[in-house]
C-alpha cells in the first residue's frame, strides 16, 4: 500500500480550480467574441482586442492568469512541506485555508470584482501562504 502525503491533495484541488475557471473563460469569452464579431488580429497588441470585451467577460480571464500567478508559489511549498513531513495538523489546515481563499477570491472576482474586498482576501491568503512558507524553512533548521 502506497501512503501519500494528505497536502498534496490540496495542490491538486487548486489546480482543478484553475481548470473550472480556465473552462469559465472559455464559456464566456467565446460567445461574446461571436457576438462581437471580433476578427482575431496577430499583429494586435497583447490583450488590445480582448478589453473590447465586455467587463464580466474579461474579469474571468483576470482571475485565470491571477491564479498563475502566486498560486505557483504554493505548489512549490506545499511540495516541501510534503517532502519534509510537516503535511498535517497546522499545515495542512493552513493549505487548505489558501485554496478556500483563492476560490473565494476568483468567485468574487469573476461575478461582481469588488476590489476592496479582492484585496482583502488577497492579502489574508498572501499571509496564509507566508505562514506556509514560513513553517517550511523551520524545517531546516
Amino acid at each position: 500500500m502506497h501512503s501519500h502525503s494528505p497536502i498534496l491533495a490540496t495542490a491538486v484541488a487548486l489546480v482543478a480550480w484553475t481548470f473550472v475557471m480556465w473552462a469559465w473563460m472559455y464559456a464566456t469569452r467565446i460567445p461574446a467574441i461571436l457576438r462581437a464579431k471580433m476578427r482575431m488580429d496577430p499583429q494586435a497588441p497583447r490583450g488590445e482586442q480582448m478589453a473590447k470585451l465586455p467587463a464580466e467577460v474579461r474579469w474571468k480571464a483576470d482571475n485565470y492568469n491571477h491564479l498563475m500567478e502566486q498560486p505557483t508559489l504554493f505548489y512549490a511549498v506545499v511540495i516541501v512541506l510534503a517532502l519534509v513531513g510537516r503535511d498535517r495538523g497546522v499545515e495542512l489546515a493552513l493549505a487548505w485555508t489558501y485554496v478556500g481563499l483563492r476560490v473565494l477570491h476568483s468567485l468574487l472576482q469573476a461575478l461582481v470584482n469588488k476590489i476592496e474586498i479582492r484585496f482583502a482576501l488577497f492579502l489574508i491568503s498572501s499571509l496564509v501562504l507566508l505562514a506556509m512558507t514560513v513553517s517550511a524553512g523551520l524545517a531546516f533548521l
